[in-house]
């Protein structure tokens, strides 16, 4: 019965190891991914001050041809002005790194600033996606009690899911991990 005991304490031990090292690995990934957001963010930032202009700055083509309507000439109604590159030459050839590789490539102004907005998106995407996965984690972890020490599960239950009464739900970890932390404060030799 004892030795029973022990090598369910000791699986559960595994159990919440396992997922204690998958949620620091999780943390990490969202870090880098953080630190390629604000290179893109700030490469952007960075090419709209090279151009000299900025998110609001370049009309739209709707707002340049409504601009332009009064105007005498024969120029097109339309004409397609990028927001980012404006006035700037969006030939002009610009050095670029291209994320996670160290290589430098030379590529037209506007390709450059175009692959970097394309990124946006994907990047908020993970960044969402691992910060729910980390969310649900750290949150299963809790109801086991493996940070019941830190932190109380049902403070940490109401702050991930916004809600200030915690729901009835047992499970049988849940009644095993306070079976065997029962015994452990009772004074039960139980070594592994």
């Amino acid at each position: 019965m004892e030795e029973e005991i022990e090598r369910q304490y000791r699986d559960l031990l595994f159990e919440h190891e396992l997922e204690a090292e998958r949620l620091l690995l999780a943390k990490a990934q969202q870090h880098e991914i953080g630190i390629l957001k604000e290179g893109n963010r700030q490469a952007q930032s960075a090419l709209r001050r090279r151009a000299r202009t900025t998110k609001t700055s370049v009309l739209s083509p709707f707002e340049s041809m409504m601009k332009d309507i009064g105007e005498p000439g024969s120029r097109p109604l339309v004409q397609e002005v990028c927001r980012t590159c404006g006035n700037h030459d969006a030939n002009e050839h610009t050095w670029m790194m291209f994320p996670g590789t160290d290589l430098f490539a030379r590529i037209p102004f506007h390709a450059a600033h175009k692959i970097l907005e394309e990124d946006e998106p994907h990047l908020d995407f993970e960044y969402n996606k691992l910060q729910s996965y980390i969310k649900d984690m750290s949150l299963s972890l809790s109801e086991k009690g493996a940070l019941s020490d830190k932190i109380s599960p049902d403070v940490l239950r109401s702050l991930v899911t916004l809600k200030d009464k915690p729901k009835e739900k047992a499970s049988r970890d849940d009644s095993l991990t306070e079976n065997l932390w029962r015994m452990k404060n009772r004074g039960s030799s139980i070594h592994i």
